[in-house]
């Protein structure tokens, strides 16, 4: 590609590399009136107890294609319930923040997802891979409440499903992907 060619498209490929992972989500059957949201993690923004009050389901991507110099425990995902070290793992946030309602829906990814961490520890033992301008409050509160599921979809391996009955604090996940094409662009 001759230097002209490369300078033209350098905008193009600067725009694209601003692409989520996060690719799309869909809210099937709730109780209020929210819509599936995918947030900016470059702007600055709260995220915890009580920040949102709405029955939006959000997503966001952390950081992304890092290569784990040690494994991760996850709490869905492989059978042995780690991600080994020496994967490339995507880091994404999945949460519902509502006052009182109930989603069901999905949230597809553009890599296969390795494992979800739904637990408060295994959550607080995975925030060095954030690394956004987010700030995370309440973090003793993240997880699933009582009655409340997420499930990798078994025919299509980069769809998370979730079951959410909402109140506060809310219902927060970390989704770990396969390396993402769309973050090395």
């Amino acid at each position: 590609m001759s230097l002209r060619k490369l300078l033209t498209a350098l905008p193009l490929l600067v725009a694209t590399s601003a692409n989520a992972t996060v690719i799309d989500g869909h809210i099937l059957r709730q109780s209020g009136n929210g819509d599936f949201v995918i947030l900016d993690p470059r702007e600055e923004f709260s995220v915890g107890n009580d920040t949102f009050d709405d029955c939006n389901l959000y997503a966001f991507d952390e950081d992304q294609n890092i290569l784990l110099i040690e494994p991760i425990r996850v709490d869905i995902g492989p059978e042995t319930g780690v991600i080994p070290q020496g994967t490339i793992v995507a880091s994404h946030y999945v949460f519902f923040d509502s006052i009182n309602g109930i989603h069901q829906g999905y949230i597809d990814f553009d890599a296969p997802i390795l494992g979800v961490a739904v637990q408060q520890d295994t959550m607080g033992a995975t925030d060095f891979l954030a690394n956004t301008q987010v700030n995370y409050i309440s973090e003793e509160l993240r997880g699933l409440e009582r009655g409340d599921y997420v499930w990798i979809d078994e025919n299509q391996p980069n769809r998370l499903w979730v079951f959410w009955a909402g109140s506060s604090p809310g219902d927060f996940v970390r989704v770990f992907t396969a390396q993402s094409a769309a973050a090395m662009m």
